[in-house]
């Protein structure tokens, strides 16, 4: 019995992952360079035909803090909507839910840490503080009827503290329960995560908050994206962020790398036989697109590399090869 059940889990059995892109958000909001509005707009659209269940599209922050993503307005106004994905966008205040909202966004993502010195450095605030401005922002969203996931960074450690307690995380995913949020993200914001302490989590969140929606935010900082995905997966989570190319990271994370590499994480899964809802060739055709609109090379693995079974013809000598072979007996 428990080997049919480890087979059925390691090999997907069919069961629905979905996946949330980042990239154009959390990745491009990194990028030295400008990527332009029409660009992002394409990025958008042709992530949406790959079958994304949600793409992070833009951020409604000051031009002057984020001015990668000041054409947020335009690029959601104008991209085609795929029915079936959700567009969400991240907001920091009521201002930001205002202008999101105007510009039809489907849900806001609301940002803060569980670690007070993070949640300082990032935000400039206390976490008390951040709190309170977001729950402005729930208050906001909640009149315009529209949802709200919040993401709670540093969920599995924080690099200026070290570990976050389980406790603590979850004391405040219960602050933002009680106000009505419709989901939760755990950020793993500096790649410190690891698989038995993701399991372990994972299954208190699903046990103690059966109906509130919850992803996993993973980076590949030490090269356990994977891994803890897997992890994840095996203790009952279903939803998780993942960025084209693997771009994004924390700037105040020294030497950490992006987010999870949507391409990649998809790859391994569909040929564990779970069912990503994403089309592999699209989300790679649009992942190697990605150099010449960011001018330098991403982490990507299957967009260099190729697929498992995208095979290469042999080497042009391959018929003497073979003829001397033969020839040997």
């Amino acid at each position: 019995m428990n080997a049919v059940h480890t087979t059925d889990v390691w090999q997907g059995a069919g069961r629905r992952v979905f996946f949330n892109e980042v990239g154009t958000r959390d990745g491009l909001q990194m990028e030295q360079a400008f990527v332009p509005t029409e660009d992002k707009i394409a990025l958008v659209n042709a992530l949406s035909q790959a079958g994304l269940s949600k793409i992070e599209v833009t951020a409604f922050v000051s031009p002057t803090a984020i001015p990668a993503l000041r054409d947020g307005e335009i690029v959601m106004r104008e991209i085609e909507r795929r029915p079936g994905t959700v567009y969400t966008a991240l907001v920091p205040n009521a201002r930001g839910a205002e202008r999101a909202i105007e510009a039809r966004t489907d849900e806001l993502n609301l940002v803060m840490s569980v670690s007070e010195t993070h949640n300082l450095c990032n935000l400039r605030m206390q976490r008390s503080q951040s709190f309170a401005a977001l729950a402005q922002v729930v208050a906001t969203a909640q009149q315009a009827g529209v949802p709200v996931n919040v993401s709670l960074s540093c969920c599995f450690g924080c690099p200026m503290e070290g570990d976050v307690p389980q406790q603590e995380v979850f004391g405040w995913v219960q602050r933002f329960a009680d106000l009505g949020v419709q989901g939760i993200t755990l950020c793993d914001t500096t790649g410190m995560a690891f698989p038995t302490q993701v399991r372990a989590m994972v299954a208190a969140f699903r046990q103690r908050w059966p109906q509130l929606g919850m992803t996993l935010h993973f980076h590949n900082t030490r090269g356990m994206a994977l891994a803890n995905v897997l992890a994840s997966i095996e203790a009952g989570g279903d939803r998780f962020d993942a960025s084209i190319g693997g771009l994004g990271g924390c700037p105040y994370a020294p030497g950490a790398s992006g987010n999870a590499c949507t391409e990649d994480i998809v790859h391994a899964l569909q040929l564990m036989g779970y069912d990503t809802g994403v089309d592999l060739a699209q989300i790679v055709a649009a992942a190697r697109s990605l150099p010449a609109l960011i001018g330098h090379d991403t982490a990507s693995q299957i967009a260099k590399a190729g697929a498992r079974l995208d095979l290469h013809q042999p080497p042009a000598e391959f018929a003497a090869i073979r003829e001397r072979a033969l020839a040997k007996g």
